[in-house]
């Protein structure tokens, strides 16, 4: 990879964690929390810039990330759905300074996905072969963490759903390339899930 790639991170951390009754991004992992952990993660990455999207519980959150070396927006339409926060960091991309070929898009409740998983989509998506890098899924769907070419970053800011940018990913199939993680992908939706999988970090 080079030295820097020239992509930027979005780190989606933005809903209210209904399902969990928690923040659950300030739920404990390992030493930290599960959002600390995605922030710690996209960081080793030779990229641009490290984008997260707050929302819900945004003054909260945000005090325990502020000494990251991140830019944290406040997505004041969270409730609109996951599509809304991606098209909210993908609008303060467009207007940034930065000049960025593509962002990569992560969520802040998948932390069995490692640095060196992303490396790889950031790799294949530099070889130019491929403008849609997605992560695939057991059930053969395409999913996040993903990276969207520059390309399609007009469509991405028109989101306003909670389904995403799996629209996109679909419209533009032959233009993707699905990459398995080693490790199973998980989401932690649910206080369940976290009792679950925390033994097994």
């Amino acid at each position: 990879m080079n030295k820097t790639s020239n992509i930027s991170v979005v780190i989606l951390a933005a809903g209210a964690s209904k399902r969990m009754g928690t923040p659950k991004q300030l739920l404990k992992w390992g030493d930290s929390t599960l959002l600390s952990n995605a922030i710690e993660t996209a960081l080793k990455l030779q990229i641009k810039e490290v984008i997260v999207v707050l929302g819900a519980n945004y003054n909260l959150i945000k005090k325990t990330i502020h000494h990251y070396p991140v830019t944290i927006l406040n997505n004041k339409d969270w409730h609109n759905g996951l599509g809304k926060s991606l098209a909210f960091g993908v609008t303060h991309l467009m207007h940034s300074k930065q000049i960025v070929n593509g962002c990569l898009i992560t969520l802040a409740d998948q932390p069995f996905i490692k640095n060196n998983f992303l490396n790889t989509l950031i790799e294949e998506f530099n070889k130019n072969k491929y403008s849609i890098l997605a992560t695939s899924y057991k059930n053969k769907t395409s999913g996040v963490p993903v990276v969207f070419d520059k390309k399609y970053f007009n469509e991405l800011v028109k989101l306003n759903s909670d389904k995403g940018a799996k629209e996109i990913i679909n419209k533009y199939l032959s233009e993707v390339k699905n990459i398995t993680p080693q490790l199973r992908n998980i989401d932690i939706d649910t206080l369940q899930d976290y009792e679950e999988h925390i033994s097994k970090k």
